[in-house]
């Protein structure tokens, strides 16, 4: 006769991993299936308090909760199984790193015991994610599954976030262990005296700077701040321009606000960062497509640099003063003062900039045109935006205001093509009828992940695709025009696509524009169904302008 210690308290490791996923509040997932992870797949299939979603491809379940997760706040899980299975999620692992998306990312592993034997499938994702996740554990025992995942959550949305992968070898799925207790416990920290001098200086700054700035970047979003940044802003009347990432942190229409920053930023925006004596930076890396030639961008400035993570503080741009810690406390301690400084001279100077770099809409048959036109009728609803990578991407940055968070979704630190309609599925799974998802992509990205529209038709998520088809890839084309002579190799498309009939081939509606007319007749029908439908704007080759001239300051620009 065998005694068993923890009789009725002991249960399959599979089972647990479920019980322990509905303990972190989860309830989809996106995922592929395989070999090494079937005991996983089995126990899911049993339990129907937490959706699956099964895509088309491993790497579109990662965008997928990766966008899931930027709409929710929430962590975004998604499951894989060995070898081709966990290496195809690399490249959403990596985007969700650039940006600070918080993701656990479960993969299947060969049996314990077959380990380091070239097994069948058998891939060291542990080694290979290391550089591209904020944490990865490697299970050495069926014991460290439960304490493990849990701490997977904790630290992926704990601090800067980002994505946190748990590699866990077949056998340990059908161990029998017992369910630990959960003793998680999160103690919020507190500013301490050198953080409160660090603050009273900036606001020295902030009072005696007579040409300042605020750069908005997706830590707002991410730490929940916008609320915080618009007080803020409005105390001091500072001028707000966005990054890319923080489209939406902002509210795009108010008065304060300058546009959106960068290479191929609004000029109105540059202008005001070029000239700015005080830069504060809230939630922003600093990146080179934001600064352009960092010699030029940081000349004769001061800056505030206000990030969750202390080793962004002076890692690309030396900073007069560094504040790291949650941005709500951060704006808060800087609202301490009373507003004694006076801006109005170079208010002056900003209004000059925003009526002579003033976007004229014709409503001509481009895409800026169209963007417009996108902005303006979606703005007097409830709908979120997600961009693939490339042009279209830096025309909808330019040309469609957001005045909420979590409303505006793209890929800014790696720029991964085919993240938009993944990512667009994730979104609109977590919106469901709250808000429509406007997903704009290229000719080129749509190639890669296309194959989405099956997951997107088969659940009749109703999101919106426009592709904007110049048979190109636009954005190699134009660095091709600047860089290296218009001398254009491997960019254009030769080979005509018929992207009509590949997209209702899904059993997908789609509209077939020429003309500006027609575009406005098929955007205005497609709001009008809800269902998944598709837009092909056949637009010409174009550049995007303007487009900063990343050797000297970002307030000159290419000229096409």
């Amino acid at each position: 006769m065998t005694a068993n210690l923890h009789r009725g308290k002991n249960m399959e490791g599979s089972q647990a991993v479920i019980k322990c996923l509905k303990e972190q509040r989860v309830n989809t997932i996106f995922g592929y299936p395989g070999g090494m992870i079937l005991p996983l797949f089995d126990a899911l299939g049993k339990d129907s308090s937490i959706d699956f979603i099964l895509t088309t491809h491993e790497q579109s379940s990662a965008h997928a909760a990766d966008g899931y997760a930027r709409a929710s706040g929430k962590a975004g899980v998604c499951i894989a199984t060995s070898g081709p299975g966990a290496t195809n999620l690399v490249t959403g692992i990596a985007t969700a790193f650039m940006d600070s998306v918080p993701m656990v990312i479960i993969t299947g592993q060969v049996d314990s015991n077959l380990l380091g034997r070239d097994s069948f499938q058998e891939t060291d994702i542990f080694g290979i994610t290391m550089p591209i996740t904020k944490h990865n554990f490697k299970l050495q025992s069926a014991k460290e599954l439960i304490p493990l995942l849990r701490k997977a959550f904790a630290l992926a949305l704990s601090g800067r976030q980002g994505p946190v992968l748990i590699d866990i070898p077949k056998d340990f799925f059908y161990a029998d262990i017992a369910y630990p207790e959960n003793t998680t416990e999160n103690k919020a920290a507190k500013p301490d005296a050198d953080f409160i001098i660090c603050a009273a200086e900036a606001i020295d700054e902030i009072l005696k700077a007579e040409r300042p700035v605020i750069i908005a970047g997706g830590g707002v979003v991410l730490g929940r701040a916008h609320k915080e940044l618009i007080a803020f802003a409005e105390k001091y009347k500072l001028p707000v321009v966005s990054t890319l990432m923080g489209i939406g942190a902002f509210p795009n229409d108010h008065p304060l606000y300058m546009g959106f920053a960068g290479l191929h930023g609004r000029k109105s925006a540059n202008y005001t960062v070029a000239e700015a004596d005080l830069v504060i930076a809230v939630g922003s890396r600093f990146g080179d497509r934001q600064t352009g030639n960092i010699a030029h961008y940081i000349y004769e400035k001061h800056f505030i640099h206000i990030d969750i993570d202390p080793a962004e503080i002076d890692k690309n741009v030396h900073s007069s003063i560094g504040l790291s810690g949650d941005m709500k406390t951060i704006l808060n301690l800087l609202m301490q003062r009373e507003a004694v400084n006076n801006p109005d001279a170079w208010w002056k100077t900003l209004k000059k900039h925003k009526e002579k770099f003033a976007y004229e809409y014709t409503g001509k048959y481009d895409v800026p045109n169209i963007m417009h036109h996108i902005s303006q009728t979606i703005n007097k609803g409830d709908y979120a935006v997600v961009t693939d990578v490339g042009q279209h991407q830096m025309w909808a940055a330019q040309h469609i205001r957001r005045r909420t968070p979590r409303t505006w979704f793209t890929s800014g630190g790696l720029g991964t093509m085919g993240f938009g309609l993944p990512a667009a599925l994730g979104i609109q799974l977590y919106y469901k009828n709250k808000k429509r998802v406007i997903h704009i992509a290229g000719d080129g990205g749509i190639k890669m992940t296309g194959s989405e529209y099956y997951t997107i038709a088969a659940l009749r998520l109703p999101i919106i695709s426009i592709i904007i088809n110049n048979e190109s890839l636009g954005m190699i084309r134009q660095l091709q025009k600047v860089y290296y002579g218009a001398r254009y190799f491997s960019c254009n498309f030769e080979y005509k696509m018929n992207y009509v009939k590949y997209t209702e081939s899904f059993g997908i509606r789609t509209y077939d524009v020429h003309s500006m007319d027609e575009f406005v007749e098929a955007f205005s029908n497609a709001l009008a169904l809800n269902e998944p439908q598709a837009i092909i704007v056949n637009a010409g080759k174009a550049f995007v302008e303007p487009m900063a001239n990343t050797v000297s300051g970002i307030n000159t620009f290419v000229n096409f």
